[in-house]
Order: C-alpha cells, then structure tokens, then sequence
C-alpha cells in the first residue's frame, strides 16, 4: 500500500526519571512536535528505548500516547522483535489502543534468513488491520532486508512502506526500482535524508528531528515542492548537527541534547550510559552553530 504518511515523522525519545516513563517532559516533547509541524511521531522506536521496557511500560505508554497525540499528527508505534510472537502481541495492543500505524524492525540477534524475513512481516501484518513499515537497520540487528525481499515483503496488502536504515544508497536504489509503485520508501538516517527525498522518498523518519522538528519537516517540503537548490542549501547546514547527534549511539546524543534544550529528558536506560564529556562538548559545538540556544 502507498500514502500511509507523507513527510516528516519523529523517531521520539522516551524521557525516564526515577519511577519510569517522565509523562510530564514526554507531553512537553509531544507539543515540540506538533509545533514544528511533524506529520508523524513514532513512539517505542529504537530511539524510544523499548528494549529496557517492560510490556506493561509499553502499554500504559501507548494509551498515553494516542490520546495526548489527539488526532493531530499520525501515531506510530514500534513493535518488531526477535520473537514473532512479542512482536504480534505488541502490534495487537498498539492497534487496540488506536495507533495509526506500526514500525517493525527486522529480528535481531536470531538473525532469520530472507524467507524467514517474509514470514516475519506477514505473521505481523495479517494480525492487525493498520499500516506497518518495515525497519531495515542492519547495523543494530545484523539482519539486512534485501532488495528482492523487500519487493516480496511489498506484496503483503498492509505494508505501508520501509524504514530504509541500511546505509548502502545502491541497494536503496534497487530497493526504490523494485517497490516503487507497491508501497512507500521513507529515509532512515538523517545524513541520507536529501537523496532518499530526492529519489522519490515519501518522507523520513528522524532522530534529528527530536530536536529541530519544523526544519525537518521544511526540508521535506522543499524537496516535494521541487526547491532543490534551496533543499541543498539547507541540507547542508543540517548536516553537521546530524552527525553530532550520532557522536555516541542513539540515542546518548539525542537525549542529551534534549536536555541542553531545557527538556528535562534524563538519561538513557543502562546499559546504555550518560553522554561523555568530550561528545557532549562536541554536541553542544555543533548546536550553537546551528543557532540553537543550549542551557549548557
């Protein structure tokens, strides 16, 4: 299927304190977004850190979520796994809860084969009615969706699309050849957001954009209205900012510059750690000469 989304969406981080998910800040992000037009927020992404939650987090986290949201930008949550049966479950409840959509990474660490891929994505899709998008992120996983998978993958009627992760532009060409006209592709890393649009992307979704959601969402825009010379001039002053926020792995950077924003974001979850002093000088840098004012 095409047309699930068009735009930007925001790969939202999940701000903790001590007694679990900060409700309080995750509303405050939630209203970052709206203001800066995102078109899609995807919550219990990897960027989410659902990996350290517990189902029950998850859950009162998606109940949360939709009605906070309220119609005003589509809600997608995350739910792939290395457990078919996990990930069915979670698109159940994600769909129960009224999500418009659902994210499903690739299996990690099981490390299926191109055929257990398909077998994956079409367990999850013929349990529920709403969109999914297939997550292809081979660096996190050590799974990679093929191009000739994701055309079988692109047969499955409620496949919106994929999350195209995979770093590898050849193979997201090829991927684009084989599926363009049965679903949609959306550009998964911030530093390849420009030539994925450019290429007929239908939008990104973004760690960057937890942290300038209107100037993502501008370039999207430019790019479908055809200002690619404008969309280059601003790509390339994103890109310094996006390559910052990847000093350390996600979402370390992200979180952190949250926080120099004024959200009181916290830290991530162990194992992953606070941002180290160098990075987060690093980061603070790269932000300052975006523009952005930092309580540092």
């Amino acid at each position: 299927m095409k047309g699930f989304f068009k735009g930007s969406a925001t790969a939202l981080i999940t701000p903790f304190n001590e007694t679990g998910v900060n409700y309080e800040v995750l509303g405050e992000l939630v209203e970052h977004q709206i203001a800066g037009g995102t078109d899609a927020i995807v919550f219990l992404g990897t960027t989410g850190e659902p990996s350290t939650m517990s189902f029950a987090e998850e859950h009162v986290l998606m109940e949360y979520a939709v009605k906070k949201v309220n119609g005003r930008a589509k809600v997608i949550f995350g739910c792939g796994s290395n457990n078919t049966a996990d990930a069915i479950m979670t698109a159940q409840k994600a769909e129960s809860y009224g999500a418009d959509g659902l994210l499903a990474v690739t299996p990690y660490y099981n490390k299926c084969t191109q055929n257990g891929l398909v077998a994956y994505y079409k367990a999850i899709c013929e349990s529920v009615s709403i969109p999914v998008i297939a997550y292809n992120v081979p660096g996190r996983t050590g799974v990679e969706i093929q191009p000739a998978t994701m055309a079988k993958i692109a047969e499955i009627p409620n496949i919106a699309g994929i999350k195209d992760a995979g770093g590898n532009m050849s193979k997201t060409m090829e991927t684009f050849r084989l599926v363009r006209d049965k679903c949609d592709v959306y550009s998964g890393e911030d530093a390849l957001n420009l030539p994925i649009l450019a290429c007929g992307g239908a939008g990104v979704i973004s760690v960057l954009s937890n942290v300038i959601p209107a100037k993502v969402k501008e370039l999207c825009s430019l790019v479908f209205e055809g200002k690619m010379a404008e969309a280059i001039a601003l790509n390339d002053k994103l890109l310094p900012l996006a390559n910052a926020c990847f000093v350390e792995v996600n979402p370390i950077p992200v979180k952190e510059a949250m926080n120099l924003l004024g959200f009181n974001a916290g830290t991530p979850r162990a194992p992953l750690t606070k941002i180290e002093d160098g990075n987060r000088e690093k980061l603070i840098s790269a932000m300052q000469n975006f523009g952005l004012e930092v309580q540092a």
